[in-house]
């Protein structure tokens, strides 16, 4: 069992999203030793993910090495670990290799891809949660337009070029104009015996309306620049089966695809059902106003893990602006208790407005009562998420990589990494 070896106390984070480097950026150099744990080597980007998935971005892009970010914090430890159990009654971490005891606890573990009960539905229908997700999609995209190309019969031909995007929000709504962006305009010019420009794109919407958060007119905006980009949007369409290439609708229609791509919903990652605590119904951790566990004041849980209301009654969603201001705060409060000051106010979530990106030079954007749409709104879009990426070197080439998209039209992540992909698009599923 490995424990603290200084008298300083221990703080022990789990996950190296949002949430859990920006606790450990603004946590005070010194004041504890602090380890952080990822199953991965990296800090991921998310919110650019869509375009990995769709060869805009390379992963290395929007992805950042964690010892690269704490090289200069002597008293920050990273190790590359899964956490598979917490013991909160002993204070101990249980990981693959090893166990740790802590003082403190930070709990930042995000959510994963809910299926709403049809967990089944994975194996024909990946989420968007990570780069094996988005490479996985990318490899499955660009391999069905290479195996169509080869392809002699026209019904094979569809179902290849067939994509089906089920969920209407933010991700689902960015990545099916990508998709719509790449077919009519990206890969036209790469592709002899095919046209690529009459791929279908479907987008598959529960709800009455695309990005249900936003204003219904930023909704509506949503749907017909889709709609321009050759995307077919259905609203108030629930998907009552997945299954080998088909999607199946409540009214009875189905829908053959060779890829299917799930962004409809969250929930909690499943460590925490093993903790015995309080949860949402998304399986989330409910945390009182200052991000502790109930009983367990050692605890604070942040990001996407947490189901919290702030001090003004408002619901904190889960986005990357939530999950930076939470690690934010969870570091006052631990530093003010080590400290032995006053224990900061409670949490309040300072709503920085909403945005999603429809395709070239359009999104939408609404901050309060304040909406935008079209190319003032894409280069909002751009401005934020380039001052969110950590790490200059992604800085910088992110935005030659969209500069030099937008002059050009062209990608330059166009390339398959896993050959047996095709084995997913042959006729006759393997089972």
């Amino acid at each position: 069992m490995t424990t603290s070896t200084t008298r300083r106390k221990h703080i022990v984070v789990i996950g190296a999203g949002f949430g859990g480097v920006s606790f450990c950026q603004n946590f005070p150099a010194g004041l504890a030793e602090i380890t952080l744990v990822d199953r991965n080597n990296y800090h991921l980007f998310q919110p650019l993910l869509y375009q990995v998935a769709t060869a805009d971005l390379s992963p290395s892009d929007i992805a950042e090495p964690i010892r690269t970010i704490f090289d200069r914090r002597q008293d920050v430890t990273v190790l590359m670990d899964e956490v598979t159990d917490i013991n909160l009654r002993d204070r101990q971490v249980i990981m693959r290799r090893r166990m740790l005891s802590y003082d403190y606890l930070v709990l930042a573990i995000g959510a994963r891809t809910s299926y709403f009960g049809h967990d089944d539905w994975a194996r024909y229908a990946g989420g968007l949660k990570g780069i094996d997700d988005a490479l996985a999609i990318r490899n499955r995209v660009l391999t069905a337009f290479e195996e169509a190309e080869n392809c002699t019969d026209p019904e094979q031909v569809k179902r290849l070029t067939t994509f089906v995007v089920v969920g209407g929000g933010p991700t689902g709504v960015e990545l099916a104009g990508a998709l719509g962006e790449l077919t009519r305009r990206i890969l036209k010019r790469d592709f002899k015996r095919i046209d690529t420009s009459r791929a279908r794109v479907f987008l598959i919407q529960g709800a009455p309306r695309l990005l249900p958060p936003y204003h219904a007119s930023l909704s509506e905006y949503a749907r017909q620049k889709l709609v321009q980009l050759g995307v077919d949007v259905r609203v108030s369409a629930r998907v009552t089966r997945v299954g080998p290439h088909q999607v199946e609708l409540a009214d009875g229609k189905i829908i053959e695809a060779a890829t299917i791509i799930w962004c409809a919903g969250v929930e909690g990652h499943p460590l925490v059902r093993k903790l015995g605590l309080p949860l949402d119904h998304n399986g989330r951790l409910k945390v009182q106003p200052d991000l502790r566990l109930p009983a367990h004041p050692e605890v604070l849980a942040i990001g996407d893990i947490a189901a919290l209301t702030d001090a003004r009654g408002r619901d904190v969603p889960g986005v990357a602006p939530a999950a930076l201001q939470m690690g934010r705060y969870a570091a006052r409060v631990l530093t003010a208790e080590l400290r032995g000051h006053p224990a900061p106010p409670p949490f309040v979530y300072f709503d920085k407005g909403s945005m999603a990106t429809i395709g070239r030079a359009a999104a939408v954007l609404e901050i309060g009562r304040l909406r935008m749409t079209g190319l003032i709104a894409w280069i909002g879009w751009l401005i934020v998420h380039l001052a969110m990426l950590v790490g200059f070197n992604n800085k910088v080439s992110v935005l030659t990589e969209w500069i030099f998209r937008y002059i050009t039209y062209r990608q330059g992540a166009r390339i398959i990494t896993a050959p047996r992909t095709e084995e997913l698009l042959r006729n006759t599923p393997s089972q």
